[in-house]
């Protein structure tokens, strides 16, 4: 965001991409792969007071209940950065800042943001490729007026000349904090690559040379073509409105039509060409922070009810056995895999749509790049020579049709921005629905698709730090280091001809975790307020609560198996971790089909057990659950697994260490509770070397004895609930625990006089500083506990943080 809080070129955020990710960065945020540990996740931090938690959610379902109280607005224009003049590259993006500055009818500068922000409401704008979204929210009574404001952006803006200077200020703020990012890198890269004139390589963000200095030294009139710009392109028949409120549909009618009426049509823009005017078939070399390859196909597909790269993104993305990535983790060479298209402007326009496949590999897979290229293109063949399959296609259509269904309430801004933009995009029946569900099996245009992704139209990337300094060329807008290269003869001449397929490599099998019975459990037991305890012996617990307020066909199941084996020593601690995340690796293939089905689990190493938490549709939930028990009960480990994640928490103990913040946390802690081990203690342990036997050992002494504590909420009887804990003891064959349960929740009590630790950072290189202030109030009747509150200051050497 700019000075004034508008969105630059391109997305407001990193969109989710279309298509099935391979646990990518989203997947690594959200830990939906399983895989975590006590220092990567929240829920194994500090106090670990799982009321917390839930007070959490209620908060943020009042904050939703109150969003979902204001009125919200989107506009949509078909015209974006494509369209941008020659001379005056950015101008769309401009114009986008330029409109909020006062018009005839209310000419006070950036008045329209004052009213907002008075009757608490906020606004923001968007400038894509071939399409200029603005969206505003206030509350309900001052609807009609806002409304009435917003539209003279597009009936009478003033535009003040003298506000240009400052606003070019905006933009370029917006560009300036753009340039790092690698994915903008990337595009801008690509664009510079395509032929003259095509608005691919336009530099869609602007910034001050392209909008104050060059238009300067030109004698270009920026005021007078910003002008010119509207007046063409904020025309009546380009734009799509969409308005959500709890006033009557005619009343909105009403409003709408008064306000926008006034709103005039200009003339039509002309039609742009294909990018690239011969086959790109070489590859690149850029210097990146992460190591991966890309393949990427420029294709043109218009968006449709059949959604063929939706289609093929699916399959390409797959995890589960017969998937490229379960072939490259089993070679050890990818860590994680993203296949399809984004449907941001720059990835799917009316030129051409972007397919691309990106790989996070491993060193070994670095190494071997063009191995990791071939197996892409065997499984595409295997796609062109099988054909669309129906099959897939229609579990495909259910999933996304459950999703759709029972989809939790949308932010309201959201849900406007997407309904205009659909409204460009979809015929009016597929308004609400064109972007979420798919319609029409047509295997006819899936082939159509499919042929034209080879072997020879693909442009490969290969994204290292190692090429610093390697690369010769750098692209003018992002300063993007790159090389480019023909293909090595041997490839080139191996991909152009008749190569066989994979044996290894084959189409997903049926998803047996698709849920088809969305019945409503009848209750077994009195209703609660708050989950009760329905099972209790000297192995475990379980609580339970069944779900009749807000009565959906799904439910949230929790296990803790706890055992104080894992706090004897921090040898034990970085095994636990070690075996969380190996245990995780080994579910990820065969749980797959779960997390695609809308099933999701999480294994995290908490401080003294291993969390399971599985929620989803409650039919084929059971499974899942069971799926990831059996794992439990027949854990193994392969040696170079084993190293792999080994290496892997070495880095993230060192990554701890070296961040002020975590390194502060680690040590008030160590004060607090009683029985901790720091992680200096876990990253000495791991150097001194570990072996795969120890892991054995310890795994078979952690399943000796335990104490597994269980949570079922939603759509279960408590019948069905016992069933899943007795499924655990089954299973495992554990034994009670021989000592007492550990406990979870408790710290040092504090002497009444405050203490200070001064601790000195690790990295000598970061100039950052941490100030925690940590108060401790004993004694709090209502709760009968401690309560406890934490004060973060984090400052910069030499910064006015210093002064507190």
């Amino acid at each position: 965001s700019g000075a004034d809080g508008k969105d630059a070129c391109g997305e407001e955020e990193e969109e989710e991409e279309d298509g099935a990710s391979g646990g990518g960065e989203e997947a690594e945020e959200e830990g939906d792969s399983g895989e975590g540990t006590e220092e990567e996740d929240e829920d194994a931090e500090e106090e670990h007071d799982s009321d917390f938690e839930e007070l959490d959610e209620e908060q943020e379902g009042k904050q939703k209940k109150g969003s979902s109280e204001k009125q919200v607005a989107a506009l949509c224009i078909s015209v974006g950065s494509f369209s941008d003049p020659e001379d005056l590259p950015g101008l769309a993006h401009f114009l986008e800042h330029m409109v909020f500055m006062g018009s005839e009818k209310y000419p006070a500068e950036n008045g329209f943001d004052a009213f907002l922000k008075k009757h608490g409401g906020s606004d923001n704008a968007s400038t894509d490729c071939e399409r200029t979204i603005f969206q505003f929210d206030v509350q309900r009574k001052y609807f009609r007026e806002a409304l009435d404001r917003w539209a003279q952006f597009f009936i009478c803006p003033l535009m003040i000349e003298d506000a240009i200077d400052r606003e070019v200020e905006a933009v370029d703020s917006e560009y300036q904090l753009a340039r790092p990012s690698d994915s903008h890198r990337k595009e801008m890269l690509f664009g510079s690559l395509a032929r003259p004139k095509h608005p691919m390589g336009k530099f869609c963000w602007g910034n001050a040379q392209t909008l104050k200095h060059e238009p300067r030294e030109k004698q270009i009139n920026t005021y007078q073509r910003l002008r010119d710009f509207w007046k063409r392109y904020y025309s009546a028949h380009y734009m799509t409105l969409t308005v959500q409120s709890k006033e009557t549909l005619n009343t909105l009618e009403e409003w709408v039509r008064e306000v926008f009426s006034k709103v005039l049509p200009s003339t039509m823009a002309p039609s742009p060409v294909e990018p690239f005017k011969d086959q790109f078939s070489k590859y690149l070399h850029l210097t990146i922070i992460l190591r991966s390859t890309q393949t990427a196909w420029f294709v043109l597909v218009s968006p449709c009810r059949v959604k063929p790269l939706h289609y093929i993104s699916w399959l390409i993305g797959h995890e589960g056995a017969g998937s490229i990535l379960s072939l490259l983790r089993k070679k050890c060479w990818a860590l994680a895999l993203f296949g399809g298209n984004s449907e941001t402007g720059f990835d799917q326009n009316t030129t051409y749509s972007i397919f691309s496949i990106s790989i996070t590999l491993t060193d070994e897979g670095f190494q071997n790049f063009h191995q990791v290229v071939h197996l892409v293109f065997q499984y595409m063949k295997m796609l062109q020579t099988l054909g669309p399959q129906q099959r897939i296609y229609e579990e495909i259509q259910k999933i996304e049709a459950n999703e759709f269904h029972y989809q939790e309430q949308t932010d309201p801004i959201e849900y406007v921005e997407n309904i205009c933009e659909n409204m460009q995009l979809f015929p009016k029946e597929d308004f609400l629905t064109g972007d979420q569900l798919m319609f029409e099996y047509n295997p006819e245009v899936i082939s159509l698709a499919l042929a034209l992704l080879t072997p020879e139209r693909a442009n490969l990337l290969l994204l290292s730090p190692e090429h610093e300094g390697y690369c010769s060329h750098k692209e003018k807008w992002f300063g993007t280091n790159y090389s480019m290269e023909d293909l090595p003869e041997e490839w080139a001449r191996r991909w152009a001809g008749d190569f066989d397929l994979n044996p290894d490599l084959h189409l997903p099998a049926e998803n047996k975790f698709i849920a088809t019975d969305f019945t409503l459990k009848p209750s077994d037991c009195p209703d609660t307020e708050v989950p009760v305890r329905i099972l209790n012996n000297e192995r475990g617990c379980l609580w339970f609560k069944k779900d009749n307020k807000f009565k959906i066909p799904k439910a949230y199941v929790r296990f803790n198996l706890l055992s104080p084996m894992i706090q004897k020593s921090p040898e034990n601690l970085v095994l636990f971790d070690i075996f969380v995340n190996i245990l995780a690796h080994n579910l990820a293939e065969p749980a797959y089909e779960a997390d695609v089905a809308q099933l999701e689990y999480k294994l995290i190493a908490g401080e003294h057990g291993l969390v399971i938490r599985v929620k989803g549709f409650n039919h084929k939930l059971p499974l899942l659950l069971n799926l990831i028990v059996d794992h439990l009960a027949d854990f193994t480990a392969e040696p170079g697994v084993f190293n792999m994640f080994a290496e892997q928490l070495k880095k993230t103990y060192f990554n701890i260490l070296i961040k002020p913040e975590r390194l502060g946390k680690d040590v008030r802690l160590l004060i607090l509770e009683h029985c901790r081990w720091s992680v200096i203690q876990k990253y000495q342990a791991i150097m001194k070397g570990l072996t795969v036997d120890d892991l054995m050992t310890f795994v078979s002494g952690l399943k000796a004895q335990l104490y597994t504590e269980g949570l079922v909420q939603g759509n279960f009887t408590s019948t069905e609930s016992m069933k899943f804990l007795q499924y655990f003891i089954d299973k495992l064959q554990f034994k009670r625990l021989s000592v007492e349960v550990p406990v979870l929740f408790r710290v040092v009590e504090l002497p009444q006089k405050p203490h200070l630790c001064k601790v000195k950072s690790l990295n000598k290189g970061d100039a950052n500083s941490e100030v925690t202030v940590y108060y401790q109030v004993p004694n709090v009747q209502r709760r009968k506990c401690q309560t406890h509150v934490s004060l973060l200051f984090r400052l910069h050497r030499g910064g006015r943080g210093g002064n507190i």
